[in-house]
């Protein structure tokens, strides 16, 4: 830094807000010692830094190791947010959550932990049984559940997945559809648990009958296809929401082979909008979560925390969006007469 002052004609103390990021100087004066420190390659010591603030300028990521479009995208999500802040980024993978292994949420923590981090974001947990509950000095946001903290405060940022699942329900509902059928994610995921429970909420609110629950699926296509197989089976099946966009793809492609028109025959909402979704066969109505909102939250969260600024101690629902398209409309004629009388007129969907 010395050396870095010396040649850019600046004292040591602004070279050292210049690396730091501290206002205070003005933007010729930053870009003159940005180019100095350039010309001499030179880099902080992080180390030493960490030594020195008390802080490793460091946030710590737990997740899933899972190219499932929700998991990847919010993971690019968290690491676009973070770039905003000086703060670098540490990656540690639960082997899709698999906890109890080696590659569980606990051992991923400790590897954060051992690695010097400031802060935590775990993404996406998944329920092995076990509590959330860690031990550290380092504060932590869970962006599916809540976490209990002994050392470090903690908290919750997360879209509302309970209000979600009840748009997409209420959505095939308004259009006149008797019930809804759900094709559930996996049930150790706490997003897949809140759609199942908006769905019910949504049915019981309208005092719609409740279908059971078939197979669940993996969030997969295939698995959406295996499951939406059985669907097709049912008779007075006229409207689904699927727990994802992927599963809702497997689905249009089973209920095509049994003959069940989309949306002539069978509604179809998924969730997460995907890129392909408006692309479809028909395009897919779903529902749309702002991924990058949650990990800007997240960050803030986070940071405020590490630097003992206020913040929101309660869950922090962000919207979603109902993205209307053309794989829902009202049901089959033959099945209006037969509609009870609490369900509200159909409505066009749309365009």
């Amino acid at each position: 830094m010395t050396e870095v002052a010396r040649a850019a004609g600046v004292s040591q103390k602004t070279v050292s807000r210049v690396v730091n990021g501290e206002p205070h100087v003005s933007a010729e004066v930053r870009d003159r010692v940005l180019k100095v420190i350039h010309e001499l390659d030179y880099r902080p010591n992080n180390a030493a830094r960490a030594l020195l603030m008390g802080r490793h300028r460091r946030i710590g990521v737990v997740s899933l190791g899972s190219a499932l479009y929700g998991p990847s995208t919010l993971l690019i999500a968290l690491e676009r947010a973070m770039q905003r802040t000086g703060y670098s980024f540490a990656l540690a993978s639960t082997l899709d959550g698999q906890d109890g292994q080696d590659g569980g949420v606990a051992a991923a923590v400790e590897s954060l932990l051992d690695q010097g981090v400031d802060g935590i974001v775990l993404s996406e947990p998944v329920d092995d049984g076990t509590p959330l509950r860690f031990k550290a000095d380092v504060p932590m946001v869970s962006l599916g559940e809540g976490v209990e903290m002994a050392g470090g405060p903690s908290a919750m940022v997360c879209a509302d997945g309970v209000a979600a699942a009840r748009i997409a329900t209420e959505h095939l509902l308004e259009l006149g559809h008797r019930t809804v059928w759900h094709l559930p994610g996996p049930q150790d995921w706490w997003a897949a648990r809140d759609r199942v429970r908006g769905w019910r909420e949504a049915l019981a609110a309208a005092g719609a009958p409740e279908p059971a629950l078939p197979a669940e699926g993996d969030w997969t296509p295939a698995s959406g296809y295996r499951v939406g197989r059985l669907l097709a089976r049912e008779p007075e099946l006229t409207a689904v929401f699927a727990a994802n966009d992927e599963m809702a793809l497997g689905a249009l492609r089973a209920f095509a082979e049994a003959g069940r028109r989309v949306p002539d025959d069978v509604s179809v909402v998924g969730f997460d909008d995907v890129p392909a979704a408006a692309y479809l066969t028909p395009p897919l109505t779903t529902i749309r979560q702002d991924f990058s909102a949650v990990a800007t939250r997240a960050v803030d969260v986070l940071l405020a925390m590490i630097e003992g600024r206020p913040h929101p101690a309660e869950p922090d629902g962000l919207p979603v969006e109902l993205t209307v398209r053309s794989s829902t409309a009202p049901p089959p004629r033959r099945t209006l007469t037969d509609r009870p009388a609490h369900l509200p007129q159909a409505r066009p969907t749309p365009t």
